[in-house]
């Protein structure tokens, strides 16, 4: 055989090797980042749930979900083991940077202020729209009696 031939097969062993030693570097950090927990640490699980460490065991994690609330997860389960910081931050609100810009959570500042006209100088179609209350309360105020008598004053059998 020429080294032609044996050439794609070199190629596809060394990709092969690279890719298993990358994905095993991966689960060595995970498992070092695992044995860093200790009890007050915030962690965040791979189902995205934010939690403090109560107990560390030899493969399982009692974690405090809420405040008196605890639960056993498994090591494997835990997706990263936060600072102080960060974890006080997204749970509990604390901002420690007062300086840094409010990022509100919905899409208000996109439109601007109510009742301004656009930049690009077109009046907003929906300004004067009378929208319907969806709600079941103003459904049920709404509704006609089942006798088809608007004033309420049908027979009843």
């Amino acid at each position: 055989m020429s080294i032609v031939t044996l050439l794609p097969f070199i190629v596809l062993i060394g990709a092969m090797f690279l890719m298993t030693r990358s994905a095993k570097k991966k689960q060595q950090q995970a498992a070092a980042m695992r044995d860093q927990m200790q009890p007050g640490t915030g962690v965040r699980t791979i189902g995205g749930m934010y939690a403090t460490v109560k107990e560390v065991g030899d493969d399982t994690v009692l974690l405090e979900v809420a405040p008196g609330v605890h639960a056993l997860y498994a090591k494997n389960a835990i997706g990263a083991v936060l600072e102080d910081e960060e974890y006080n931050r997204i749970v509990h609100g604390d901002d420690l940077q007062a300086d840094s810009p409010v990022v509100p959570d919905d899409a208000s500042s996109l439109t601007g202020p109510a009742g301004a006209e656009p930049e690009d100088g077109k009046a907003d179609d929906t300004a004067g729209e009378v929208r319907p209350n969806l709600s079941k309360k103003a459904e049920a105020d709404d509704a006609e009696p089942k006798d088809g008598k608007a004033d309420g004053t049908g027979d009843a059998k």
